[in-house]
């Protein structure tokens, strides 16, 4: 048994203030790396992580996401957020897009952001797991940056995985609740 494996995935939480301190590359491969081994349908691999260290395209994509979670809010009655940046500072940006012709993407793109949200805890990285890439990349401006990043082909945004350095204490987990494991037996 890999209890350190086990021990990891209790210990992962979601960062939300990140420092500006870009970690070094190579951790940011592994953690590209762990995602490219999540499982995924039929062995298909639909998804493609979409590493973005480059700050003017981050800080784009940060834009994009927040005038659609203002959207968001808007549509349900609530005053907007201005000046939220809904990557809480993270410097890189791990974009997971996925093959909508393979039956199985959304699936397969949550499975890689989850390997790769664990692959942060365990090389000392922060995360957290940011929505709302689907409506970023089914938008114009979205399939625009696609296409200046030569990504063809028919892919959902699945989500965001964004990672750094934490600028405060991560908050000590939740306790599970009572009935979240039913036995059949």
């Amino acid at each position: 048994m890999n209890q350190g494996a086990l021990d990891n995935m209790k210990a992962r939480r979601s960062c939300r203030a990140f420092l500006a301190e870009m970690p070094a590359k190579e951790l940011i491969e592994k953690v590209c790396e762990a995602g490219t081994w999540a499982p995924t349908g039929h062995g298909k691999q639909s998804p493609l992580i979409v590493a973005v260290t480059n700050k003017a395209l981050r800080d784009r994509l940060s834009d994009m996401n927040g005038r659609i979670w203002n959207e968001l809010k808007v549509q349900r009655g609530e005053k907007p957020t201005e000046g939220f940046d809904p990557f809480y500072g993270a410097p890189v940006v791990l974009l997971v897009l996925a093959d909508r012709k393979v039956p199985t993407y959304l699936y397969d793109g949550c499975a890689v952001i989850t390997n790769m949200a664990n692959a942060a805890e365990a090389v000392g990285l922060a995360s957290c797991w940011i929505h709302r890439a689907k409506e970023e990349f089914d938008s114009e401006e979205g399939k625009q940056i696609l296409r200046d990043l030569g990504i063809e082909g028919d892919y959902e945004g699945i989500d965001h995985l964004v990672l750094g350095l934490p600028a405060k204490q991560i908050p000590a987990p939740l306790p599970r609740k009572a009935d979240y494991v039913r036995w059949v037996e």
